[in-house]
């Protein structure tokens, strides 16, 4: 039990809800439109939770192994920063978990193209690979992204563009423009935990000489993009009731907006960073709440 204790808290469950906001709302409006297959959301969400979770366990490993993890940070202990973990340990559970992504990642081509979409299935092999590469490469090697200021950028496209777009042309064999501005919001939100994560961070990076984008803009300009991500990403889901507005239950998750005013009443007012952790958790919650009332909403 301990040893299993271990590894979920490498996993870090926590952010596996975030993950899957872009297939709530690819899926109902995929529903919407008549083409939604519950065998397909079932290995779309198997398949992201697990990128997701490789991404966290190569996140602990680059991190760990380049001394980011160190008593300064602020947040939840990491398993190799605590020795619950070993080097070596994690390096085979990322090797396995890349297998299981890639078994995931086929069975999931298969039920959604088939030998119909032939093209489509291999462009979507090819995206697969990127992901997990990028899911890999955001901490661990000399040239890891997440250390150049450039995590925000992928960010926003595997979890809003990637995972909105991509899951629905998985359902719907074509893009439709009614995803676009719910796929934008969803990315913009997600990259704003991200920016969160580093504004709390801030000081242990500068030490450790991780070089993020809250790093480069410095607090105060850091605060002012969170601001900015998240009040464009209201504007874009308010714009796309507007457009697509059949009736006021269809607008259930301007309900999402209250926690999100909060929050960045919340963010004005911090002066120490630590004061930023507590609001990781209630961001990436509100995330999901608004994707799945926003897709809900649509079906009403």
């Amino acid at each position: 039990m301990k040893n299993l204790t271990k590894w979920l808290s490498a996993m870090r469950l926590r952010t596996l809800p975030l993950s899957i906001s872009g297939i709530i709302v690819a899926a109902c409006l995929a529903k919407y439109n008549g083409v939604f297959d519950s065998v397909i959301l079932v290995f779309a969400i198997l398949t992201t939770l697990s990128y997701q979770i490789l991404s966290n366990l190569a996140n602990d490993y680059g991190d760990g192994v380049k001394g980011t993890d160190n008593d300064q940070r602020i947040g939840p202990v990491r398993a190799l920063q605590s020795g619950a973990i070993t080097h070596q340990d994690m390096y085979k559970a990322i090797r396995l978990n890349v297998i299981i992504s890639v078994v995931f990642t086929l069975i999931l081509l298969y039920v959604s193209f088939k030998a119909e979409y032939l093209w489509l299935a291999l462009l979507f092999f090819v995206l697969a690979g990127i992901s997990i590469y990028a899911a890999i490469k955001y901490t661990v090697g000399n040239n890891a992204y997440g250390y150049k200021g450039k995590g925000d950028i992928f960010v926003f496209v595997f979890f809003g563009l990637v995972s909105v777009l991509g899951c629905y042309v998985l359902f719907a064999k074509q893009i439709d423009f009614i995803v676009v501005l719910p796929a934008v919001a969803i990315g913009l939100l997600s990259t704003a935990v991200l920016n969160l994560n580093n504004m709390r961070d801030i000081v242990s990076d500068v030490t450790a000489n991780k070089i993020t984008l809250a790093v480069k803009l410095g607090a105060e300009k850091a605060k002012k993009y969170h601001y900015f991500l998240i009040i464009t990403a209201i504007v874009l889901s308010v714009l796309f009731g507007v457009i697509y507005y059949k009736s006021l239950l269809n607008l259930i998750y301007f309900v999402a907006y209250i926690p999100l005013g909060l929050h960045l009443k919340k963010v004005r007012s911090v002066t120490n960073p630590k004061d930023f952790d507590p609001e990781l958790k209630k961001l990436a919650l509100t995330t999901v709440l608004l994707s799945l009332l926003l897709g809900i909403g649509h079906l009403l």
